[in-house]
């Protein structure tokens, strides 16, 4: 079994010291060292996480293969706390759909099954240093590359069905910004920084998604306590605040946005 070949079933069936020989490979393969081989406790059961170290930059090992990404928003069934929150937010004229399942079908990506590399990906995601057009570019220089859309929430989730990484529901309380020990700042199960900060907002290689984040604009909106919470949701991908970035409106903002460096390991 190949780096190239590896998948999340046969990363989590290894022991430890096999899980350590792959992070190896996979360190000697892009010329890094390895920083961490561990395991955590995740739906009952171990889970693997390495880290490699890179030019000063941590990367988290992601196997591949077939995954299953995406939120079922008919198969969901929402608290009846989120749905009154929703309701308030709709009486003060916000949201994109009639009640919140509408709402979210206009900003997730659906369920389905796809097909990946193994890659390492940065763990903490890095404020753009060009306009987002010219990022691949500048990234290629170095050997890297964004992720993309589908490698971007597969790292986030590790493909669970649950609306946001740690499970289906947030605290209604308050917004994220103002919870300081909620579970977004959790590591995720691949042990990535990610999906931490309503402010911090990723581009990956799609233009017609962002993710992680929405710049703060339903926090500083008033927007409602949920609708806060949503741009964590792993798979939302927020299509009219990408239309923004990436349109002529867009061209002055690139240095409020982040993307993570990724290494395919082909």
């Amino acid at each position: 079994m190949s780096l190239a070949d590896l998948t999340l079933d046969q990363w989590q069936s290894l022991d430890l010291p096999a899980a350590r020989r792959f992070a190896q490979l996979a360190a000697d393969r892009v010329g890094g060292r390895v920083s961490l081989v561990g395991a955590v406790e995740r739906l009952g059961a171990p889970w693997h996480r390495a880290r490699i170290e890179k030019d000063g930059r941590e990367f988290a090992l992601i196997p591949g293969g077939e995954v299953t990404l995406g939120f079922d928003v008919d198969a969901w069934q929402p608290t009846p706390g989120q749905l009154a929150d929703y309701a308030e937010s709709m009486e003060e004229g916000f949201g994109y759909g009639s009640d919140l399942k509408a709402h979210l079908a206009e900003l997730v990506s659906p369920r389905r099954t796809v097909t990946l590399v193994s890659m390492l990906m940065s763990v903490e995601d890095e404020d753009l240093t060009e306009l987002p057009a010219d990022m691949p570019a500048l990234l290629a220089k170095n050997g890297v590359r964004m992720p993309s859309a589908d490698e971007w929430e597969y790292a986030c989730g590790a493909g669970a069905a649950t609306l946001f990484r740690w499970g289906d529901e947030c605290s209604l309380d308050g917004t994220p910004y103002e919870d300081d020990n909620g579970p977004q700042h959790e590591l995720s199960a691949f042990g990535l920084r990610i999906a931490y900060d309503v402010y911090r907002t990723e581009l990956s290689s799609d233009v017609t998604a962002v993710h992680g984040g929405d710049g703060g604009e339903a926090v500083c909106g008033g927007y409602g306590n949920l609708l806060a919470w949503l741009p964590l949701a792993t798979a939302n991908r927020n299509p009219f605040l990408a239309e923004f970035v990436y349109g002529p409106d867009g061209e002055g903002v690139g240095e409020e946005f982040s993307t993570r460096h990724v290494i395919t390991l082909a």
